[in-house]
């Protein structure tokens, strides 16, 4: 059985904390989903100019295989991914699951206001993904369902806490 945990949310929500406290506390293999996009799309996201569905694919699809590598090797991963829409959430489970049963994709949703969300990208530096595609990220995000496996958590908890609750969320 494997687990894999893809920490999600906006931009500013704080999932690479969270992901690295994650792969820290228990030795997973930890992936930032930003060193997969291809650099047409970090230079248009630079440029101001949100991603479509199609720029999206290719990228979410090299997420998927790569947890999967990981799971027929029986490695538990942790994995950074804004994972927006449903759609999407969809792809990175699918080759996880075509693996069989024992094998999990579990979600951790960073949520909060979009105020706190435009303080923190005001305040972080060196990152190509700029405060000014925030609300095209929340008009695009879809919450979790109720049938999908995950979690929603409010990001202004403290990143240890988060990190314990998605543990527990995962089992």
């Amino acid at each position: 059985m494997t687990t894999h945990v893809v920490v999600m949310g906006v931009s500013g929500s704080g999932k690479t904390t969270v992901a690295e406290g994650v792969a820290d506390r228990t030795g997973w293999i930890f992936a930032e989903a930003d060193a997969f996009h291809p650099q047409a799309n970090i230079d248009k996201m630079a440029s101001g100019t949100p991603l479509t569905d199609e720029d999206r694919w290719p990228w979410l699809r090299d997420l998927a295989a790569w947890m999967a590598e990981h799971a027929a090797r029986g490695e538990d991963t942790v994995i950074t991914c804004s994972a927006l829409k449903r759609a999407y959430r969809d792809v990175l489970r699918a080759d996880v699951a075509a693996l069989g049963a024992g094998h999990r994709v579990v979600f951790a949703h960073l949520d909060g206001s979009a105020e706190v969300l435009a303080e923190r990208l005001a305040g972080r530096r060196g990152h190509f993904m700029p405060a000014s595609l925030l609300q095209s990220q929340i008009a695009t995000l879809e919450p979790l369902g109720p049938d999908e496996d995950g979690v929603r958590l409010d990001l202004t908890a403290e990143p240890q806490a988060l990190v314990r609750l998605v543990l527990d969320a995962v089992g």
